[in-house]
Parts: structure tokens; sequence; C-alpha cells
């Protein structure tokens, strides 16, 4: 057994090489994996970096392709970061767009959550009343399943002459957009409760107002979160189609002027600010939903 405790030698060449037993070399990598498993730092870095690793390959990926095309139409990345500098906080182009970025993202902000609360508040209500009620249901759901294939855009000329050229056109477009999704989840949660639950229900003396408060609405809660979820992110795509209604401030608006001028890198720098704060803002409704659903585990994201 003493030998065990000592390197293992061989002879190659006439030199002698060591290495360390079998026992000790599982030892350390037993030793490295506890302090990987103890360390808190390493689980909190890892999510914060695997999220970063598409983007940072498409950038490199989006870097080379420019270099080696030699187009002069699509902006290197470095372009765009120096174009998105300029727009937050001026001092490069000094131009019109210098330094209005937070100008155009509130306006943008304000109209997508306008049409985004106005959409849940009337969605999540009447998607509750349809998936439970029978009759309100053979009434609405043919007619909300005929206008649902309508896109958006096809509303934007009905939308300027119902509310003339400005936000209340974009705000109506917005509400379209975030409507559907959030209904249509609505009733499939209310659809999908166990009628064994509303036995139950009964059963213990719970009817009416209180079955729709302590049964119906616990039990579609998740398909409301992820309406709301999906509607959120429809928002913000079609704040873009409700900015070209002629408003002259908001990121979509921005974008538009940036296609009439030829300006790529602006057009790009509008999408990322999208695509950053829609992100975002994406992550408070999933706090949300981890949040009320802390019951299931299984509904977490």
């Amino acid at each position: 057994m003493e030998h065990t405790a000592e390197l293992s030698t061989k002879n190659v060449g006439g030199a002698v090489e060591s290495s360390p037993p079998a026992e000790a070399v599982k030892v350390a990598n037993t030793t490295v994996d506890k302090v990987v498993a103890k360390s808190p730092f390493l689980p909190r870095i890892k999510r914060i970096l695997t999220p970063l690793v598409v983007p940072l390959l498409l950038l490199f990926a989006w870097h080379a392709a420019v270099r080696i095309s030699g187009t002069q139409l699509i902006p290197a990345p470095k372009e765009v970061g120096l174009m998105l500098y300029d727009f937050a906080f001026g001092g490069i182009y000094d131009d019109a767009f210098s330094e209005t970025l937070w100008l155009h993202l509130w306006k943008s902000v304000t109209r997508v959550y306008g049409g985004f609360f106005a959409a849940a508040l009337l969605a999540i209500p009447l998607g509750l009343v349809i998936g439970r009620i029978k009759l309100i249901r053979d009434l609405l759901d043919p007619t909300l399943q005929l206008l649902r294939p309508v896109p958006v855009t096809a509303w934007l000329p009905l939308s300027m002459i119902f509310f003339g050229i400005g936000p209340n056109a974009a705000i109506f477009l917005v509400f379209l957009g975030a409507f559907y999704p959030i209904v249509f989840n609505t009733i499939f949660g209310v659809k999908a409760v166990d009628g064994r639950l509303f036995e139950a229900a009964l059963m213990l003396g719970c009817s009416g107002s209180s079955l729709f408060r302590q049964v119906v609405l616990p039990a579609a809660i998740p398909s409301i979160l992820n309406g709301l979820r999906l509607g959120h992110g429809f928002a913000w795509i079609l704040i873009v189609v409700g900015e070209m209604t002629g408003v002259p401030e908001g990121l979509g608006a921005v974008i538009m002027d940036g296609r009439m001028l030829s300006r790529t890198d602006l057009v790009i720098a509008g999408m990322v600010v999208i695509g950053i704060v829609g992100y975002s803002t994406d992550r408070l409704l999933v706090l949300l939903n981890n949040r009320l659903l802390r019951w299931s585990p299984q509904h977490h994201v």
C-alpha cells in the first residue's frame, strides 16, 4: 500500500518521467469541483454572460461581412455605436438628431404603454367572460376570429380617418396589436380550467363572483401572463407602424426619417434602442410572472 502514495515512474529513452498517482488526480478534481460548486459568483456570472454569446457572435459576423464585402450601404457596428452615442448625448455629429434620444424614447414609451394597458384592461375581463359563459362566447368569438387575421397595417388608413394624424392613431394601432394575444390567451386559460376544481368549489359553497375570484382567475393566470408578454412584444413591434401616421417625435418617427434620409446608421440605432427597451421591460413582466406564480415553479420563466 505504500507505493500508492508515491509518484508512478516510467523510463522513456533513458529518462525517468513521473506522473501523479490516480488517487491524487481524483482528489484534486474533486476539490476543484467543490470550489466551483460552492462559489456564489459563478452561477451569477454564467447567467449574465450566457445571453451575451449570440449577440456578440452576430456583431462579429456583421463586422466581418461589412469589411469583406466593402459595402457602403450597411454601416459597421462601430459607426452605429457612434450614432447611438450622439443620439443619446450629442457631441459627435451635432445634427438634428443629436441628443434627442430621450425625447423620442419618452414619446414612444407613452404610446406603447397607453395602447398596451388599454388593451389589457379590455382584453382580460372580456376573455374571462367569453371563456366562462358559453352564450357570450357564441356571440363574440366568431367576430373576434374574423377580425384577428386582419393585419394591423391594414388598419393604418382607417386609424388616420378615425383619430386624425397624430399620436392617437399610433396608440390605437398598438392597442389592436396587443389586444388579440391577451384576449385569446385569457379565453384559453379559462377554458382549460379543470372541471373538478369547479365541482370542489361548488361543494364548498363557492359560487358567483367568488368562484371567478378564487377558482377561475388563479387557474387562468399563467395563460393571462403569457398573453401579456406576447401583447407587450407586439406593442413594441407596432410602434414603428403607429408612428408612421405623421407624428414628429418617437423612435418609429426617427426610423422613418432615417429611411427617407438614407441614414442607415440612424435606422439601425433606432432598432437597437427599441430592442433594448423592449427586452428590459419584458424582464419586468418575467419578474411579475415568477412572483405571481411562485406557488407553481413549472410556470416560472
